[in-house]
């Protein structure tokens, strides 16, 4: 009898755990980022940069952008968005109503980064004298948001050449 009572339950417990199984497949989300379009040069620096970008920064795993692109990473819940082959900066363009010569920036290990509050949300760093424009757009939960460039610096110096 007890025999019977296990195999039923086997019967009864295999559809359930592939049903827990898929249902986890399923939930895993992947988060929205638009994708800039770059293109001829900095396209090719993209690419490359999408290759070098670590699994984890500051602590935080590498997720699914939407819609997925070689210009797009995301890490973290919230995520951390790294877009790359953004344009120019509006705080850089002259001309621009919020064009600001005296925007500020900092240095993190040989990278330099055009930094912007963005609200309570957290900051926006864009590189600056770099060939192509890298964006990376950290939640306020990750202070001090700096943190997260110490791991892509790497990966941009390698990747994306200096000069403007």
């Amino acid at each position: 009898m007890l025999g019977r009572v296990i195999s039923s339950s086997r019967r009864l417990l295999v559809p359930a755990l592939l049903t827990v199984a898929f249902a986890a497949v399923g939930c895993s989300s992947s988060v929205p980022v638009a994708a800039p379009s770059p293109e001829g040069a900095s396209a090719r620096q993209c690419r490359a940069l999408h290759e070098e970008l670590p699994r984890t920064v500051d602590g935080l795993e590498r997720g699914t952008a939407d819609p997925v692109s070689n210009f797009t990473a995301v890490w973290g819940d919230p995520a951390v968005r790294l877009r790359c082959g953004v344009d120019k900066p509006a705080v850089l363009t002259p001309g621009s109503e919020h064009y600001n010569p005296g925007a500020d920036a900092a240095e993190v290990n040989g990278v330099e980064w055009l930094f912007e509050k963005q609200g309570d949300e957290g900051y926006r760093f864009t590189t600056v004298l770099r060939k192509t424009y890298v964006e990376v757009s950290v939640p306020e939960k990750y202070a001090p948001e700096v943190d997260v460039l110490t791991d892509l610096a790497a990966a941009v110096k390698k990747t994306v050449p200096a000069g403007v």
